[in-house]
């Protein structure tokens, strides 16, 4: 790592002094850890924020990227080049970046320096003479232990931790020496190591590492379908072909991996439930599974995107203070508007006397982030229920509707016809998923799912059109009576309806339809 002489000289000052560094033309190397957004460090986060570029490696989830400004302009890393050195590649990059005398943020999944092709990004950087600062991050295997409840070290059965790839570039001289490794004792973790499990645990077990020591694999560690399983040395090759784990996947090795005795008793343990909303919106709903012992599986059925066209929402922004409300349908419309709002260099003052409605918990707590305090939530989150909220408030006024570029249209129509001019904005478009790839179509065949959450209309025909007849054989869980009068149309009625439109309603709408099953099917002796 390159390091100021002014800091390699002066290594005893205080952190806040070392850690300074040039305000222009900086590069930030920033772990982001194994995927969820909260296991981001605070420095981290700081530098992810105060960046005007982020480049960053094409598996970092959108949850964390939109930590970041929304001025930020975001650079994907592909994962692999077709010519020459990608490390090396990404390095002339970050220079170029830097000498125009931008702050640049590498973010790098896990930590830079754990298998991150640090020592080649690092190598133009340093001939250049540009500063360069290491923010480390949550490696994978320390996360993925920490989920599967594995202590990576114990006094009486792994004195220590080694780390591999379990995929070696093809032209290293000196790769990594199994036989020594099934001679070492303590806890083996093998990053990389899907694609070649069953050689590499083939060539232990033939180095004389006992065929019966316990594995543990953690798949896509704290994303929102992370899977957690058991086997061993003997039967792992075998376990990844009938599984089909997906990538990222941290193998750990030892006798620390051993199963623990006492079963999970939570309420969805053992249940996969698959989430369908866009990318980087199901980490509240992934959450609440996991707490109580389910398996999230995220398959997003719709895409957010920019509307066609700024400009209307722009210029509502800028009129914003005519307006008697400004109306949020929706968490998504809240983000677009606060996004173009700051774009413009503008803060809540813009909106003069505006009152804001949002019409859920979830979307008035959107507004909440975004630093706007929400003057009205509806006793019923649906647009019937916000035309019943804002009506006695309402004297021939003027109403700002920030909504998708589809969707039902009874709020704009019932306030025109009580008398009101309503505005309405596209602040967002939603885009169906076109088709299920090969590894989305094996994820859903691996192992069997138990529900699927609906959230919305257009993601009940999303899911319809992709899934088909598949969703005869899974329980469905609707978000609220508009979501469920869709299922119905398209022949899927759900078998559950959450009574408050939320992450937390609409696990808690599960747990009563179990909770029914279980009563339904109790024995005189066990109701009694």
């Amino acid at each position: 790592m390159f390091v100021p002489k002014q800091v390699m000289a002066t290594s005893h000052r205080t952190p806040a002094t070392v850690n300074a560094l040039p305000d222009d033309g900086r590069v930030s190397f920033v772990g982001a850890g194994p995927g969820h957004p909260e296991l981001i460090t605070l420095r981290g986060l700081e530098r992810l924020r105060s960046a005007e570029i982020i480049v960053h490696d094409a598996l970092v989830p959108t949850s964390i990227l939109d930590l970041a400004s929304s001025r930020a302009i975001r650079i994907p890393v592909p994962r692999d080049a077709t010519t020459g050195d990608p490390g090396e590649a990404t390095g002339r990059l970050l220079v170029e970046l830097a000498l125009a005398g931008r702050r640049v943020v590498r973010l790098k999944g896990g930590d830079p320096g754990v298998f991150g092709r640090l020592t080649e990004e690092t190598a133009p950087l340093r001939a250049a003479g540009i500063p360069v600062e290491i923010v480390p991050g949550v490696t994978a295997v320390l996360a993925a232990a920490a989920a599967a409840d594995v202590p990576l070290t114990s006094r009486s059965a792994a004195s220590n931790l080694t780390i591999v790839t379990g995929h070696e570039a093809d032209d290293k001289v000196s790769p990594v020496d199994l036989e020594a490794l099934a001679a070492l004792p303590g806890t083996l973790a093998v990053y990389m190591g899907v694609a070649r499990a069953g050689r590499w645990a083939a060539a232990l077990v033939a180095a004389g590492r006992s065929s019966a020591t316990p594995v543990t694999i953690v798949s896509r560690c704290s994303w929102p379908d992370q899977q957690i399983a058991t086997a061993t040395l003997g039967t792992l090759a075998q376990a990844f072909a009938e599984h089909q784990w997906p990538s990222p996947a941290v193998v750990i090795v030892g006798d620390v991996t051993a199963p623990r005795p006492s079963a999970d008793t939570r309420a969805l343990a053992g249940q996969r439930i698959l989430l369908t909303r866009p990318a980087g919106q199901a980490d509240e709903l992934a959450a609440a599974v996991a707490t109580l012992g389910g398996e999230a599986v995220h398959l997003p059925v719709v895409r957010i995107a920019p509307p066609g066209d700024w400009a209307a929402l722009d210029d509502a922004i800028g009129g914003a203070a005519t307006f008697d409300w400004i109306v949020f349908a929706s968490v998504n419309g809240v983000r677009s508007f606060a996004a173009r709002l700051r774009a413009a260099g503008r803060d809540a003052r813009l909106l003069g006397t505006a009152r804001l409605a949002a019409i859920g918990a979830a979307t008035a707590a959107a507004l909440g982030e975004a630093g706007l305090a929400c003057d009205l939530v509806p006793a019923t989150a649906s647009s019937e229920g916000m035309v019943a909220a804002l009506l006695p408030t309402l004297r021939a006024g003027r109403v700002l509707l920030i909504r998708a570029d589809r969707g039902r249209d009874v709020m704009r129509r019932e306030l025109e016809q009580a008398g009101h001019e309503v505005v309405e904005v596209a602040a967002y478009a939603t885009r169906p998923v076109a088709t299920l790839d090969g590894d989305d179509e094996a994820r859903l065949d691996a192992a069997p799912i138990d529900w699927v959450t609906i959230t919305s209309g257009a993601i009940a025909e999303g899911a319809v059109r992709l899934f088909g007849e598949r969703m005869r054989r899974w329980r469905i869980a609707s978000l609220s009576p508009v979501t469920s009068g869709v299922l119905t149309a398209l022949g899927f009625p759900p078998d559950c309806e959450a009574l408050d439109s939320s992450a937390a309603g609409l696990v808690e709408a599960i747990l009563r339809w179990q909770e029914a099953r279980r009563t339904d099917h109790a024995s005189p002796a066990e109701l009694a």
